[in-house]
């Protein structure tokens, strides 16, 4: 591990303490690492520096809204390689909530969120992406027939 050294003037140091303590951080350095790797990802995907990403697609629509979720359930599967899970809630009598969890291709998972969120009543969306290695694998399972090889996918934020 590589150590470094900062200087903040008194009110910085003061509030970036306060900032540590609320959002739970043993020390500053716990604080100073994550603080580098959301601007170090948000960076990289600005520029178009993450070839892949984990997301989270949030939005609200009106579950009146003639055939739309349907609609919203075929795009889904269209895109069931990019496609993790769905989460759904009721939010009042119209409107419903959905978060749909991505895993893919960074321009993929972008182009596919926009097509969603451009379907007529949707509405209120947001992307919420992070940059991340994906490595296909396989893993052995045990089987009455025998030891068996399944393909599945590791994910990690990228550091």
């Amino acid at each position: 591990m590589e150590r470094f050294t900062i200087s903040l003037d008194t009110q910085l140091a003061a509030a970036f303490d306060e900032l540590t303590r609320t959002k739970g951080y043993r020390n500053r350095s716990e604080a100073v690492r994550d603080l580098l790797r959301q601007q170090l990802g948000e960076h990289q995907l600005q520029r178009d520096e993450a070839p892949n990403c984990i997301a989270a697609l949030s939005y609200i629509y009106n579950h009146h809204e003639r055939e739309l979720a349907e609609r919203l359930t075929t795009l889904q599967h269209r895109h069931h390689d990019l496609t993790l899970s769905t989460m759904h809630a009721h939010l009042d009598h119209d409107d419903c909530i959905e978060t749909v969890f991505l895993r893919g291709p960074t321009p993929a998972v972008r182009d596919f969120a926009n097509l969603l969120l451009a379907e007529r009543g949707v509405r209120h969306g947001m992307l919420n992406l992070m940059p991340a290695d994906i490595e296909h694998g396989h893993h052995p399972h045990s089987a009455a027939t025998g030891d068996m090889r399944q393909a599945h996918v590791h994910s990690r934020p990228k550091t």
